[in-house]
C-alpha cells in the first residue's frame, strides 16, 4: 500500500512539473518564436494491451494539440496512425515515408504548420553506408533506419527558411548509432544552404555521453536545447518510461538546433491521464528564437 501511494505521488508530481513547464513555454514564447516537438508515438500495431493504439490515440492528439508545435517530428509512425493524425490536424501538412518495404512500415513523420510555413523541399535518406538506397542498413543495425528532412520558408515579411530533420536511431546497434550520428552531421551540412538554420529532432536511443551525441553536438556545433534551457533539476531525467511514467536517467529523445537560434525554453512533457500515458516515451519540446 505504501509503495502504491509513493508511485501515485510520484506520478502526480511528474504531472505537475509537466504542466509547469508547459505553462512556462507558453508564457515565454512570442508570436515569432518557433515551437518544436519531438514525439515517439509508439507504433500502432504493437500488442500493448491496455496501452494499445486505439485506446491512447486521442491522448496522443491531445498532447500535440496542447503544445501546438510549429514543427513536429515523430518516430514509429505507421500508416494507420498517419491517417488518424491527418484527420485530427488539417492545419498541418504531413511528410513521411516508410523505412522498409512493408505496407505497415514505420515512418519518421514530420508535421508542418502550414499557416506559418511553406514547404520548399523534402526528402529522406537511410542511415547506412548507402544512404540513397531505399531500405538499406549497415554496421550492426537491426533494422533499416532513416532521416526525414524538410526545407520550409516562413510566410510573411520575415521569409526565413530553415532545414528541419527528424530521425530514429537503431535500438540495438551501438556502432550503427555512432555512425548514424556522423552521417547525419555530414548530410545536414550538405543540405543546409548558405548557413541555413538547422533543427534536428529524434529518438536517438542513446544519451548525451554517446559518440552520436558528440558527433552532432560536440563536433558540429549544434546545441542540445534541453541542456541549453531546461530547469537544472530536470537535466538528468530520462524520456523512455515504458508506459509506467517512471523514466530512467537516460535522455534519449533530443531536439538539437544550430546557433542561429536562442533556446528560450525546453522541457519534457509528462502529460497523462489517470489511466494512461500517450506513449512509452515522453515527448520533448523547445521554444526557439531566431537570433
Amino acid at each position: 500500500m505504501i509503495r502504491s501511494r509513493c508511485f501515485l505521488t510520484h506520478r502526480l508530481l511528474a504531472g505537475l512539473l509537466s504542466m509547469m513547464f508547459l505553462v512556462s513555454a507558453v508564457s515565454s514564447a512570442s508570436a515569432t518564436d518557433l515551437r518544436v516537438m519531438s514525439f515517439n508515438i509508439r507504433y500502432g500495431s504493437a500488442d500493448d494491451g491496455d496501452n494499445r493504439w486505439p485506446l491512447r490515440r486521442a491522448l496522443v492528439a491531445e498532447t500535440i494539440r496542447r503544445y501546438q508545435p510549429d514543427l513536429l517530428g515523430m518516430q514509429e509512425v505507421q500508416p494507420v496512425q498517419v491517417s488518424f493524425l491527418k484527420e485530427q490536424f488539417s492545419e498541418y501538412e504531413y511528410i513521411g515515408w516508410s523505412r522498409d518495404a512493408s505496407a505497415y512500415g514505420e515512418q519518421c513523420g514530420v508535421m508542418i504548420r502550414t499557416e506559418r510555413f511553406d514547404i520548399v523541399d523534402s526528402g529522406q535518406f537511410w542511415l547506412s553506408e548507402t544512404p540513397e538506397i531505399r531500405y538499406s542498413k549497415s554496421w550492426d543495425s537491426s533494422l533499416p533506419r532513416v532521416c526525414t528532412w524538410v526545407r520550409v520558408r516562413e510566410r510573411g515579411d520575415g521569409n526565413k527558411s530553415l532545414l528541419f530533420a527528424n530521425t530514429h536511431f537503431d535500438h540495438r546497434g551501438a556502432t550503427a548509432r555512432g555512425e548514424s550520428g556522423k552521417l547525419i552531421a555530414r548530410r545536414l551540412g550538405e543540405l543546409a544552404r548558405d548557413g541555413e538554420p538547422v533543427i534536428l529532432a529524434g529518438d536517438f536511443n542513446c544519451g548525451q555521453d554517446s559518440p552520436a551525441w558528440n558527433s552532432l553536438v560536440g563536433e558540429t556545433g549544434l546545441a542540445d536545447t534541453y541542456l541549453s534551457a531546461a530547469d537544472e533539476s530536470e537535466q538528468s531525467s530520462g524520456t523512455f518510461h515504458g508506459f509506467r511514467g517512471l523514466a530512467g536517467s537516460s535522455r534519449i529523445d533530443w531536439i538539437l538546433c544550430s546557433r542561429s537560434f536562442t533556446v528560450v525554453v525546453a522541457a519534457i512533457d509528462r502529460h497523462h491521464t489517470e489511466k494512461r500515458y500517450p506513449s512509452d516515451h515522453f515527448p520533448v519540446t523547445a521554444v526557439l528564437r531566431f537570433r
